[in-house]
């Protein structure tokens, strides 16, 4: 559930802090008022594109930061799995937008646009001004049944996908094979030849970071000895104030001094230790400047190593575990020109016994839909019957799309008939705008039992509805908010009066600068918003009167 909405420097919005409750929250306010750009607000928090001049004129930013209560221990396992811990099942979502780039957060960590809409569609449920219109569009039907019959066909769907995923890279392998028989001999010598040319090379994995390095060490050798010559030199015997002579020197000092203090013995072995370290350290630099004679030999074989190594990685890979890689499946693909026709033969079946379980799928799948069609087909009549349908005939046809695909071979369409004697058509021929409206509300009303979906936003679901349809509507509304948070924005006295909770949205201006706030009305100030929706500019006691009564009426017609 949708607790809190705070936004900030979001078009003509300065600031706006505001609590939503359970059941149904009603908004309403002036046209232009900024209604749609509370709603709007929440869409760009939870992944929504961004509109150039969506900063409040002045302002560095825009941010909406949107809280959660979530209850549903599936969607706070889902988040967890997701590395999005929900403390005491509560997350925040912000969005900050800054010069047309944006950073988006949920608990303080900011996470992708994708992992954003994942999380978005877990938690609430906007239907837009126009979202109805995607009625008219025969891929959302197929949607919206596969919504419907979530639980029963989850896991096919899952599973068909994998298998059809299997069922592509089998048919991918087989088009790639299928050459002449002149190509195929060249290929085999290709293949050959570079099989051949990597284990010549006896390549060895990290080989050549460590050519490498030792190339780097022969390139400078003539540095590295002119540079260890000198150290000799100051650690030697054999140049007068070296540090070998230093130490002998002080050796010799030390003996004598001892036949006058025994104490001195103490430091008489401490110089011994260093010298015996001076000589140790003088072996080993000989012995290393000694290797360093036949630098130019090593260098060349060396670099001629690498050279072998870097003209491989230039043809197989970036590092010689690509290089190895790439020959293992040239040599697999040897095997299979080689052998050719049992190959082929092979792939064959496998993609035939495919093609045969992603069928078994796509019937089971089709099977499920068609049946749940009934079901759904049914309760949406019904619905639409409580919105005011009077005589409407509501089914779904299926027919093949002549292929498979990861979602099987279904293609879906509603039709309805809204009038006696009318013939049954598809959506997009026979519903006007105010008609697909109700329509998507019927819709939503019946998932809503099936969703765990917990917020659901309806923005001016009440387009092209008036009088007693717009009663229905609004009983409508109430029947699912007595199981979801539901937010409508609406311009009808009818579905105002039906709030559980009432917001008014209004604006300001000074002459210089506009701002858009909302508050929650208290009974009597809903009344009074009520009849102005009612009276328009003049209220007058009649008007307030029947906005009381509307009221009242409201109460007694909700069932939670």
């Amino acid at each position: 559930m949708l607790l809190n909405l705070h936004v900030k420097n979001f078009a003509i919005i300065d600031e706006v802090d505001v609590t939503f409750k359970d059941n149904l929250n009603i908004l309403t306010g002036e046209t232009g008022a900024g209604k749609s750009i509370i709603i709007g607000s929440i869409n760009v928090a939870l992944g929504g594109k961004i509109a150039k001049d969506i900063i409040r004129k002045g302002a560095e930013y825009a941010l909406v930061e949107l809280l959660f209560q979530i209850e549903d221990k599936h969607i706070l396992e889902i988040l967890n799995e997701m590395d999005i811990p929900a403390e005491d099942g509560q997350i925040i979502i912000s969005r900050k937008i800054m010069n047309g780039k944006s950073i988006s957060k949920i608990n303080g960590q900011s996470v992708t646009a994708g992992v954003l809409k994942d999380i978005a569609g877990l938690l609430i449920d906007i239907h837009g001004q126009h979202e109805h219109q995607s009625l008219l569009y025969k891929e959302k039907h197929l949607d919206i049944i596969d919504r419907f019959a979530k639980s029963y066909i989850g896991d096919i769907k899952k599973h068909l996908e994998s298998e059809y995923k299997e069922y592509i890279n089998l048919r991918n392998k087989l088009n790639e094979l299928k050459i002449d028989e002149d190509k195929r001999l060249r290929e085999i010598s290709f293949l050959e030849y570079e099989i051949n040319e990597i284990k010549n090379a006896g390549l060895k994995i990290g080989e050549d970071e460590i050519l490498a390095a030792e190339y780097k060490k022969l390139s400078n050798a003539k540095t590295i000895a002119e540079g260890l010559n000198n150290v000799y030199d100051w650690m030697s015997y054999q140049i007068t104030d070296s540090a070998g002579d230093h130490i002998g020197r002080t050796v010799k000092q030390l003996s004598k001094l001892m036949e006058y203090d025994d104490s001195l013995s103490g430091l008489y072995n401490q110089i011994m230790d260093i010298e015996t370290l001076v000589n140790d350290f003088n072996r080993d630099l000989s012995e290393y400047t000694s290797d360093m004679n036949n630098h130019e030999e090593d260098l060349s074989v060396t670099e001629q190593r690498l050279d072998l190594i870097n003209h491989l990685k230039s043809k197989y890979g970036s590092n010689i575990t690509d290089i190895l890689k790439y020959c293992e499946q040239s040599e697999k693909k040897l095997s299979q020109y080689k052998n050719y026709e049992e190959t082929m033969a092979a792939l064959t079946r496998q993609l035939e016994k495919q093609e045969n379980t992603i069928k078994d799928l796509s019937d089971k799948l089709s099977f499920i839909r068609k049946e749940k069609a009934k079901e759904l087909s049914a309760k949406i009549k019904e619905a639409l019957i409580d919105l005011n349908f009077l005589d409407v005939h509501f089914e779904m046809i299926f027919k093949p799309t002549g292929h498979y695909s990861a979602n099987g071979f279904d293609d879906a369409e509603f039709l309805i008939s809204t009038n006696p004697g009318e013939e049954i058509k598809p959506l997009s021929r026979v519903a006007s705008g105010g008609e697909l409206s109700r329509i998507m509300l019927a819709i939503k009303s019946v998932l809503a039992d099936k969703d765990e979906i917990e917020t659901l936003i309806f923005d001016e679901i009440d387009v092209g509805v008036s009088g007693r349809t717009a009663q229905k509507v609004s009983e409508k509304l109430s029947m699912i908010a007595g199981s979801h948070q539901v937010l409508c924005i609406t311009h009808l006295p009818q579905i105002a009066a039906m709030a559980d909770s009432h917001y008014i949205i209004e604006k300001t201006s000074d002459g210089i600068t506009t701002k858009t706030s909302i508050r929650n009305l208290k009974e009597n100030e809903s009344i009074d918003e009520i009849a102005r929706i009612l009276g328009g500019a003049i209220i007058t006691d009649t008007v307030l009167q029947s906005a009381k009564e509307m009221k009242q009426l409201a109460k007694t017609t909700k069932k939670y």
